[in-house]
């Protein structure tokens, strides 16, 4: 069983810069990838990033898949990228739902580019460009803002876009 915690919204490490890995092979940021992976399977997550779980680092986990608060987002592999920098991104933003782990019980409708190209480091410490599209995109910005200190409270353009949990679910059905 994973013995990390998340951090919740208060916590002062989601409002700091994260600090880039400059030892990808190091055994403790191996072990901290393997953990992330781990908790974000076991919390339904779609992504993590190492300053939810008190590490100021530039980490991030992304893990689409679908289920009941987003039914149609597309199944992927749950990957690392270390290090990741938004190359470019398109013109066109669009608005859809986000929850956060750190955040609890609150949804909100938050703008988001349709697309971003990224650069990072694969936990093999492979150089990897590759673009993101719709809601693979919404993730990597989600879990980017991490890692610059940001939360997805801080993209709401009104507080008429952010819903409690349970009302978010009623809407679904």
């Amino acid at each position: 069983m994973n013995s990390l915690e998340i951090c919740q919204l208060g916590n002062p490490i989601l409002r700091q810069i994260a600090e880039p890995i400059t030892e990808i092979s190091q055994p403790e940021i191996q072990q901290l990838i393997d953990q992330m992976l781990e908790l974000t399977f076991l919390s339904k997550g779609m992504g993590l990033a190492a300053p939810q779980i008190g590490r100021s680092l530039q980490i991030l986990i992304i893990a689409s898949h679908p289920n009941v608060r987003y039914p149609h987002a597309p199944q992927m592999s749950p990957t690392a990228l270390i290090n990741p920098q938004i190359i470019s991104h398109s013109q066109t933003e669009v608005k859809g739902w986000e929850g956060c782990l750190s955040v609890p019980g609150l949804r909100g409708m938050i703008p988001r580019f349709e697309m971003v190209e990224v650069s990072y480091s694969d936990r093999q410490g492979r150089s990897i460009l590759q673009s993101f599209t719709d809601f693979v995109a919404r993730i990597f910005q989600h879990e980017y803002d991490h890692l610059q200190g940001k939360v997805f409270l801080d993209r709401l353009e009104s507080n008429l876009d952010l819903y409690t949990e349970a009302e978010f679910l009623k809407r679904l059905s």
